[in-house]
């Protein structure tokens, strides 16, 4: 079932972010835009790459009003300790969420029961705390951060102006389409 369109279920859980812990929820995603990028575990290989190449995007994506979100089923206290042990994780300063209770894994629909890991799912919410955008790699497909600031320039478009849609390879100030009974069968 498509978690597109729908909004983020409750959650309550504990995070980390720049050497203090807080606490976080669904509302935390509404107002703005949000990036929840889920990974399996902390201390592992393809994680703090993905993890410092999102730190490497951040500024980018801070300018176009997201806030990043980063979650594994390891805990807040964890999320620490990588932070200090890590000289990749030692340059994240955006919320690493701990779920060790599965629930937010479980609400978006990437948890691996079986290993009690998540996913590598990447969502894009939108102010209003609805989900409009997904993608879920394997374990060992590492997700490049780049390919996320189109996305969200794309959905911040659309939402931004009704009627229009973004069609492949789109660019900020790039042609749009306005569907419509004369466009079908001409593209």
């Amino acid at each position: 079932m498509s978690l597109i369109g729908k909004e983020v279920l409750p959650f309550k859980a504990n995070a980390f972010q720049k050497g203090k812990f807080l606490e976080v929820t669904e509302e935390n995603f509404k107002g703005k835009w949000s990036v929840v990028c889920f990974y399996p575990a902390d201390f592992t290989f393809v994680c703090p790459t993905e993890l410092e190449d999102l730190q490497n995007q951040y500024e980018e994506l801070k300018k176009l009003g997201v806030e990043v979100y980063s979650v594994s089923t390891d805990t807040h206290f964890t999320h620490k300790a990588w932070h200090e042990s890590s000289q990749a994780i030692g340059k994240v300063e955006y919320i690493m969420i701990g779920d060790p209770s599965h629930i937010v894994s479980r609400n978006f629909d990437v948890l691996i029961e079986e290993a009690g890991l998540a996913d590598r799912g990447t969502f894009i919410i939108d102010p209003d705390g609805v989900i409009q955008a997904a993608e879920i790699n394997a374990g060992g497909i590492g997700r490049d951060a780049s390919a996320l600031i189109n996305k969200i320039k794309a959905a911040q478009y659309v939402r931004n102006n009704p009627g229009e849609v973004c069609p492949a390879k789109w660019q900020e100030g790039g042609q749009t389409l306005k569907p419509s009974l004369d466009l079908v069968g001409k593209i």
